[in-house]
């Protein structure tokens, strides 16, 4: 069963994460296990009940901050308080030249898990990361939806599963369901 809502950001997140070369990376993933497909070097999963990305970086049992290659966080921001704090926290734990690919929802239900904060377009992807310190010239954005998934997302069963005989994926600008970014940390940072 796939969301039709991410269909097309998993389509192009794939290649951008595919083209890094995972099996020569650390990765972590925040509240998430989507990364597990890639067979990174090493996969570090960090659950919100374990640690909150708002409050700092993850730190090593030295209380050093934990270092990383490609950090993910699939449908995460829009439930943090603090999304700016967080990552900048996540920008500390990247290595220098480190790369951060998230992915979050512009129109789709409410849904608090346990919050539901913030909503961003592929702009105000590039924005945020840019204001935190990535490297502008690096970032890769983008955002998918279009009429008839947002209908789709007011159904009541949610959300929708894309049905490929029925569903459209041709994307209309101005009905954005959801947003996805990469960025790399300056390799000076």
């Amino acid at each position: 069963m796939v969301s039709l809502n991410r269909v097309v950001m998993v389509r192009q997140s794939k290649k951008w994460i595919w083209s890094l070369g995972p099996e020569a990376l650390d990765c972590a993933e925040i509240s998430g296990k989507w990364g597990t497909q890639f067979g990174f070097r090493s996969h570090t999963q960090i659950w919100h009940r374990q640690h909150d990305i708002c409050k700092g970086p993850l730190m090593d049992e030295r209380g050093e901050v934990r270092q990383f290659d490609l950090i993910l966080a699939n449908q995460v921001w829009e439930h943090l308080d603090r999304p700016y704090e967080a990552t900048l926290n996540v920008l500390e734990m990247l290595r220098p030249g480190g790369w951060f690919w998230l992915a979050v929802p512009f129109f789709i239900p409410f849904h608090a898990a346990p919050h539901d904060c913030s909503r961003w377009s592929a702009r105000g992807l590039r924005n945020l990361l840019t204001e935190c310190g990535f490297d502008p010239e690096s970032i890769q954005a983008a955002q998918w939806g279009n009429r008839q998934a947002a209908l789709r997302n007011l159904e009541p069963v949610w959300p929708p599963v894309y049905d490929p005989e029925t569903d459209s994926l041709e994307n209309d600008p101005d009905f954005p369901i959801c947003a996805w970014a990469m960025a790399r940390k300056p390799e000076d940072g």
